[in-house]
């Protein structure tokens, strides 16, 4: 008999109908010599450190660093997982040869894995079943291409790195700093804090941003312009940061003939934008629709699910050279809903470029494109994430968008302006994206002869600089992606791809962690970091465990293991010695008692004055004070110390129990104040530590 494992029932009930197995029993669907069963996603976890050994139950800085000899399974606790676990397990040992059928990636053949060795049956026969959709072409033909099982040992071996690495570092690292610093009142209770292996360099990259936004202090700046026949000249020298020396040009310039010294004129084109991956899909849904990360991919599964996308999981914009077939057939398919659209397009000479068929460029799937599958309806975030998979998957085949860049230089009294203008010459692919088509249209010229001159209109804009931007999602999305150096260029961001926090499949996930822990919270698109939030990276003193570019390199490693690059085992035993290194550092921290510490808004020492302690460069402007009086509790000299010297707060202290109970529990302090978190936190299980 021959069992099949599917991630989820939808997807089993699919393989079912399309092989035409229709017994259906409890737990599985049976005929034709197979029987197609299914989990639950995840049904086998780690096991706990309390049942390697009961003593590890009670969280101790004496048990730490613990790393199990050997990593062992379990079930998860859920509902109907035992039950189902033992129908899967019953045909697993009957059977002759078991085929993989969850999703086809890292998480994917660690869930199937994981089944297996709980099953007790890793030497059985195993077979793949590598799916890029859902459709019944697409099942039946990767059934006639099934793969040996252990030409996936590199995958397996990858996600077990993942998984244990990910156990290893948040179980030490969490009961590490909640044991040394989450103390809170005399009653015993206390803040867990949670750490993860990928999820504290997210949080660290959101504090450091909004930390650089509040020490930010705006510079006045002045523009000098001139208005010549209603087109804006600017001054092509630097912006003035001194008025009096703009006023001195503004002055010599004033009823001065303005004359036109250079035209150029370059033809520039814009190629068509390149099919979605998943992130890449995630960050235009959010941007143009405030949709989060974790809403899209769930729209997107959903969509692949109905046969209407193919497999969300894919770090790929490309196409591999045997999609060139079914691509027309795709397009014809979408007519009937975009007649104009594709009607305007030769389906029989379609440009297959190299930014769209790349089988160098394509891993585990190619890019999220439409299967072609009619839809019938929709909720609505799957129509806004479904129109703009069909609509980028028909731009990409559009002919590039042609424009004349206009370049014209002018003078008065030896103080020479420059305008520029764009004339769209073709639409090409921007027809399919009116709105955006106007976002990047420059100012329009008219036709200046070079020699002419007349009387313009000079001013002085006074304008102030401005800080970075909080974090959106569409741009920490684009952030981890490239390891924390965010960057806008789509070749760019390709060649940092492999040095990414976390995966496309992930990141959403590593977002919600953040939101659920109240690390980080939501302000309309904004993402910001919470007192809490900024509290932990606070404590957290390896930096190291706050690097994005740190956990960009284990991500790449873990991409070597499944090329098959890199022994699992040399990784593991880097990711140990990390984690004991770090708790090793951790304790040997120490205040400076000379010092009262940086101020948190300029970088300036901390002096104390007659009430309270301020920044020593107040006379510069520095706004920042710290009472010592914190709703009514007066602070220490060693409590005021910590305080400053690990940064915990970047601007006074406010009166917010929360917050103040918080800064006072990270050495211990007796307090009588119930943080209302606190009792929420508590509550908090192993998921915590992922």
């Amino acid at each position: 008999m021959k069992v099949i494992i599917a991630e989820k029932p939808s997807v089993a009930r699919d393989i079912a109908k399309v092989l035409d197995i229709k017994g259906s029993k409890k737990g599985y669907i049976e005929g034709r010599g197979c029987a197609v069963t299914w989990a639950f996603g995840h049904l086998v976890t780690l096991l706990e450190p309390g049942e390697y050994d009961p003593a590890l139950k009670r969280w101790s800085l004496e048990s730490l660093p613990f790393v199990p000899e050997e990593f062992k399974l379990k079930l998860i606790s859920n509902r109907g997982v035992a039950e189902q676990f033992q129908v899967i397990k019953k045909l697993c040992q009957q059977a002759d040869e078991i085929v993989c059928a969850t999703d086809a990636g890292r998480e994917g053949e660690l869930i199937f894995r994981y089944i297996l060795a709980l099953c007790e049956c890793e030497e059985k026969p195993i077979r793949r079943l590598w799916l890029n959709s859902l459709t019944p072409d697409a099942i039946l033909t990767a059934f006639k291409d099934l793969k040996d099982g252990h030409d996936y040992d590199p995958l397996y071996a990858a996600a077990r790195c993942r998984s244990e690495s990910d156990w290893i570092v948040g179980l030490n690292s969490t009961r590490y700093y909640t044991v040394r610093h989450g103390r809170i009142g005399g009653g015993g209770d206390r803040v867990l804090w949670t750490i993860g292996r990928v999820q504290t360099p997210v949080l660290a990259m959101i504090v450091a941003r909004d930390d650089t936004i509040l020490q930010f202090r705006a510079q006045a700046f002045w523009e000098l312009t001139a208005r010549y026949r209603e087109v804006l000249f600017k001054y092509k020298g630097k912006r003035f940061e001194n008025p009096e020396k703009a006023q001195v040009l503004l002055e010599r310039i004033t009823d001065k003939p303005f004359e036109i010294t250079s035209i150029v004129a370059k033809k520039k084109k814009e190629q068509a934008p390149q099919l979605f991956d998943l992130t890449t899909l995630q960050r235009e849904i959010n941007k143009l629709h405030g949709i989060s990360a974790a809403d899209t991919l769930i729209a997107t599964q959903s969509l692949y699910e109905a046969k209407l996308v193919t497999y969300p999981r894919t770090d790929s914009r490309y196409l591999s050279e045997d999609m060139k077939e079914r691509v027309p057939q795709i397009l014809a398919q979408l007519k009937s809903r975009l007649p104009e659209q594709i009607t305007a397009m030769d389906l029989t000479k379609l440009p297959f470029s190299k930014r769209i068929i790349n089988d160098k460029k394509v891993t585990d799937h190619h890019a999220i494109i439409p299967t072609g599958m009619v839809p019938r309806r929709f909720g609505a975030n799957e129509q806004l994430v479904y129109d703009a998979i069909v609509m980028q998957f028909i731009a990409a085949f559009y002919p590039p968008c042609l424009k004349n860049v206009t370049t014209v230089d002018g003078i008065t009294e030896t103080v020479r302006f420059q305008a520029k203008g764009t004339q769209v010459v073709d639409s090409g692919w921007t027809v399919l994206f009116v709105k955006k088509q106007k976002a990047t249209d420059g100012q329009s010229l008219p036709a200046f002869a070079k020699g002419e001159s007349g009387s313009h209109e000079p001013s002085l804009r006074e304008g102030k600089t401005s800080p970075p931007k909080h974090f959106t999602e569409n741009s920490l999305l684009g952030a981890m992606e490239a390891a924390g150096k965010f960057v806008e260029d789509d070749s760019l961001r390709e060649a940092l791809k492999e040095r990414g926090i976390g995966t496309p499949a992930t990141r959403a996930a590593i977002i919600e962690t953040l939101l659920r822990r109240n690390y980080i919270r939501r302000e309309k698109k904004q993402l910001r970091c919470t007192d809490m939030g900024r509290c932990l990276i606070a404590l957290i003193k390896d930096p190291l465990l706050k690097s994005p570019e740190m956990t960009g390199e284990w991500e790449e490693k873990l991409k070597q293991i499944e090329r098959n690059e890199l022994d699992p085992d040399d990784f593991m035993a880097g990711i140990e010695t990390y984690v004991r290194d770090m708790i090793r550092d951790s304790r040997s921290g120490q205040l400076d008692r000379s010092r009262w510490g940086k101020c948190p808004l300029c970088g300036e020492e901390v002096i104390k004055g007659n009430k309270a302690y301020g920044c020593s460069g107040w006379k510069e402007g520095c706004p920042y004070v710290l009472q010592p009086d914190c709703q009514g509790t007066m602070l220490t000299t060693k409590q005021v110390q910590i305080l400053l010297q690990q940064q915990i707060l970047p601007h006074p202290i406010r009166v917010d129990d929360e917050l103040r109970m918080l800064i006072l529990s990270t050495q211990g302090m007796p307090m009588t104040l119930r943080c209302p978190s606190a009792d929420r936190q508590k509550k908090k299980t192993k998921a915590d530590r992922d």
